[in-house]
């Protein structure tokens, strides 16, 4: 088993919803490997990782109405008070959807379903730089 670790670095909107599959299986073939693992991970405390059917009505509509009924702005969260940043709501979303996702490969291809993309979710309240790791393990 040969391990090789990569990362993808860009500058993300606020509340940008990032479709980064072909950036991953871009990455996947410059590894050499055929079967294994991948690991997508998020360092931060205000991105996701995870994997959605990228169409508008899901990534512009009913995503971020779901992540508001979870986590609103507006409301008073320790966080803020504490760093008066008004992101504590960025770091509850984070925490429910998680910094990172594993997803097999065989034969250099992704074991993605037909209409399932992997997604980057820049959850905080203001633009940023970010950077995803990618931690292939296979052969």
């Amino acid at each position: 088993m040969d391990v090789v670790t990569r990362s993808l670095s860009f500058h993300s909107p606020a509340g940008e919803v990032k479709d980064i599959t072909r950036l991953v299986a871009d990455a996947l073939r410059d590894t050499g490997l055929s079967d294994g693992t991948v690991t997508v991970f998020v360092p931060g405390a205000t991105g996701a990782v995870s994997t959605i059917e990228y169409e508008p009505g899901l990534v512009e509509e009913d995503l971020p109405r779901a992540l508001e009924r979870i986590a609103p702005r507006g409301e008073a969260y320790g966080h803020d008070a504490a760093w008066h940043d008004g992101n504590g709501y960025s770091h509850i979303r984070a925490t429910v959807l998680g910094p990172s996702l594993t997803i097999p490969f065989t034969g250099k291809q992704l074991a993605l379903g037909t209409w399932q993309q992997v997604v980057f979710l820049n959850l905080d309240n203001r633009s940023r730089g970010r950077e995803v790791v990618l931690q292939f393990i296979g052969k």
